[in-house]
């Protein structure tokens, strides 16, 4: 999808016309991202009641993923799944200068998954865009089990913008590659204004 491209010369493929539509500043997302920042501070966390160092093969994938993009990686953790601690962990996040969190691991229905209930009571400005995007992303890859994910995103009032996916290792790169980073600078841009 051309529109996704960093840089500003023009494709003229004709494909830039009809993305104004719902974009209040009549923008379209071409010039956004060439105002928008190079990099971003990143915390990777990771849910989970197993997973070591070792195991954290999705946290592994996010870090080098964001740092083969030029972000900058503020530290990361693996905590139990249990709201409070997660939220603990994200107030370490913000401390550290981060600007997003991008948490895996906990979003299922199971009795133990409890990251949406700590994000979704904290989070002051969803964006709704990314579970949905991410639930038919991978719903062309897994079937309706894909409904069962309740990946989020959104703004807490501290300011830390939270990505939350699946901690499995596909379900993070995709988050990731699909999502996350084609539009990582563009949300910081948004937010600034």
């Amino acid at each position: 999808m051309g529109h996704k491209h960093e840089h500003g010369h023009g494709h003229g493929h004709g494909h830039e016309h009809g993305h104004e539509h719902g974009h209040e500043h009549g923008r379209v997302p071409g010039e956004h991202k060439a105002r928008a920042p190079r990099s971003a501070k990143v915390y990777v966390v990771t849910c989970s009641d197993s997973r070591t160092e070792a195991t954290d093969e999705g946290g592994r994938i996010l870090r080098d993923q964001l740092g083969a993009a030029g972000h900058t990686v503020t530290g990361s953790a693996i905590v139990p799944d249990d709201p409070q601690r997660i939220a603990a962990e994200l107030d370490r996040a913000h401390a550290s200068g981060a600007q997003f969190a991008l948490v895996t691991g906990g979003t299922g229905l199971s009795s133990r998954d409890s990251t949406f209930e700590a994000l979704s009571r904290a989070v002051v400005r969803p964006l709704p865009g990314f579970g949905e995007l991410f639930r038919a992303l991978s719903y062309q890859e897994i079937g309706s089990a894909a409904m069962l994910s309740r990946a989020l995103a959104g703004q807490l009032g501290s300011g830390l913008f939270v990505f939350a996916m699946p901690g499995s290792p596909g379900a993070v790169r995709l988050a990731c590659e699909k999502l996350i980073l084609p539009e990582l600078t563009h949300v910081l841009e948004e937010l600034s204004r």
